[in-house]
């Protein structure tokens, strides 16, 4: 019977956390937070080609260091709002390790 009960309590705690955790994965943030206007090819979309977006291939943002793109995600850049304050550290260098594999 304990084994029972602690089992339950295991799997309600998996099904409560990994939805969670999922939200939080770089890709889901990317589409929460960054796909309406990078698109999810990060290529751009009409909308972030009003905002002056560039595509994360171009050669402009490709050559930008980790750093660079860490920086303009926390504090903005263009038209873009920064992040900081909204997203964690952790969470924006998920962001650009991400992008980097759109190319």
């Amino acid at each position: 019977m304990k084994f029972f009960i602690t089992m339950l309590v295991v799997t309600l705690v998996l099904a409560v956390s990994l939805p969670a955790l999922a939200q939080d994965s770089p890709e889901a943030l990317y589409k929460s937070k960054c796909q309406v206007c990078h698109g999810a090819d990060g290529k751009g979309t009409p909308a972030g080609e009003k905002m002056g977006t560039k595509s994360f291939s171009s050669p402009d943002v490709a050559k930008k260091t980790d750093a660079e793109l860490i920086e303009a995600t926390k504090k903005g850049q263009g038209k873009m709002k920064g992040f900081e304050g909204k997203l964690t550290d952790d969470q924006i260098k998920g962001l650009i390790k991400y992008i980097r594999t759109l190319k």
